[in-house]
């Protein structure tokens, strides 16, 4: 086989020995150049970057003049999400439209705002004529990710104005994506379990009456029927992934792509290109895939014993993907808590009731309460391990019977209104391209003439 599809051969295998051969770095230049091995010091704590007034991320605090861990909290300009999610949890509303609002422009809506905006998305949420039968259904593919990624480009073909970079056009064009991006997602997925699974086709429409969480579940499920708990608890994972500050790869790729003065239709294909790496958002596959896996070896979900030796067998390199790794525990920079895992497990065990799972729930409880303590006695680390969003959001979206294949795109459903607030304000206040240092460690070479080699 040749061409696009040829296969792995021998030949291609000795040449990616050659190619590491001549690439692998000596990992001490990095402590002798102080190089910042993932812009991480050896504490983790990314390199300062950029400023930004979207979000804020904050795990520590100083005491007696040193920094030490702290409860984690996150901030939406300025507004704890704790405080933000306890309105519309009080109220009994949906707050995917007011928070886009809030990120978007800097402040709380007022209630004529809101309408008026809840209204501007309602009447985007569509696609260009024949979009679904001549983009989306044309090419399938199992990875709604890059199903994903190649709409959001042909979108561009779409656009009579793609290329100007003026703050209007580009609002314009964000609020249209962050409409858009449920349809995209979840088409894009029906497409695949027809023609690749063999199932039924179903393309609902959405209706301009309903939140954008109850529309995902409306157009996903074939009766398009939902609870409103369930649509209540999407809507609030929403909300929990939809920002995450500057430094999160997904958002650093959306302004180091802007800064280069590109297009919004390839700003955001880039953010989506990093966000499906399994480093970033493709985390919650992992964890339920992790659990699926432990409930086979399991037998006594409530025997603390028993789920503590699972547990030393993953990170002994001994059970599930042999990583030696707890998927949903630990943070880049969260330690003693994350406090969008904190929200959502409030909403998580309310779920579990209404869908029969307690003896699941009770797992992810137990496996969250001892997974530190293994953790600690196993390994050797600089600062305290807690559960992540991505421990509890894979197991909402199982009990929300959505696929596995729609995991990643609901984050970037999510996540695109963070991308655009964004590239908003790299474009505001920076016009200047991101360009960094890498620092060449390669001796010169003398040429040799092909006869001679």
């Amino acid at each position: 086989m040749t061409g696009f599809n040829m296969k792995v051969t021998p030949e291609i295998e000795n040449l990616t020995e050659i190619c590491k051969d001549h690439s692998t770095l000596d990992l001490s230049l990095y402590g002798k150049y102080d190089v910042k091995r993932g812009l991480r010091d050896v504490n983790g704590k990314g390199v300062l970057a950029g400023l930004t007034q979207v979000s804020n991320v904050c795990a520590t605090k100083v005491v007696d003049g040193k920094e030490v861990p702290c409860a984690g909290k996150l901030s939406y300009r300025g507004y704890d999400i704790k405080d933000l999610t306890r309105g519309f949890i009080e109220d009994d509303r949906f707050g995917f439209e007011e928070t886009t609002y809030l990120l978007m422009f800097g402040k709380l809506p007022t209630a004529q705002e809101l309408q008026d905006f809840t209204k501007l998305l309602a009447n985007q949420r569509s696609l260009p004529t024949n979009f679904v039968r001549d983009v989306i259904m044309k090419a399938p593919s199992k990875d709604i990710m890059n199903a994903l990624s190649r709409s959001v480009l042909t979108l561009y073909c779409y656009d009579k104005n793609p290329d100007d970079i003026a703050l209007p056009n580009v609002l314009r064009q964000c609020l249209n994506l962050i409409s858009v991006f449920p349809l995209l997602s979840v088409y894009g997925y029906q497409a695949y379990n027809h023609y690749s699974c063999g199932k039924s086709l179903y393309i609902h429409n959405p209706k301009k009456d309903l939140s954008t969480a109850e529309n995902i579940l409306r157009m996903l499920r074939p009766d398009k029927k939902y609870s409103h708990l369930e649509a209540k608890i999407l809507d609030l994972a929403l909300i929990l992934h939809m920002e995450h500050g500057g430094g999160n790869n997904s958002t650093f790729t959306t302004r180091v792509v802007s800064s280069s003065g590109t297009d919004t239709y390839s700003a955001v294909a880039a953010a989506l290109g990093s966000l499906k790496g399994p480093k970033h958002g493709g985390a919650n596959i992992k964890v339920v895939s992790m659990f699926n896996d432990m409930k086979k070896h399991i037998k006594d979900f409530s025997d603390e014993d028993e789920i503590r030796v699972y547990l030393r067998k993953l990170l002994h390199k001994e059970a599930f993907d042999k990583r030696g790794l707890i998927y949903g525990m630990g943070h880049a920079v969260y330690s003693v808590s994350d406090p969008r895992a904190q929200v959502l497990k409030g909403f998580v065990e309310k779920l579990a009731k209404e869908k029969g799972r307690m003896k699941d729930y009770q797992l992810y409880a137990n496996v969250e309460h001892l997974a530190p303590e293994v953790i600690a006695q196993e390994r050797r680390i600089y600062k305290g391990v807690s559960a992540n969003v991505d421990f509890y959001s894979g197991f909402v979206y199982s009990m929300l019977d959505l696929p596995l294949e729609l995991y990643t795109p609901m984050f970037a459903v999510a996540r695109i209104v963070g991308w655009s607030a964004h590239r908003m304000e790299e474009l505001i206040n920076v016009d200047k391209i991101i360009r960094p240092a890498y620092k060449n460690v390669l001796d010169p070479s003398e040429y040799v003439p092909l006869s001679d080699r």
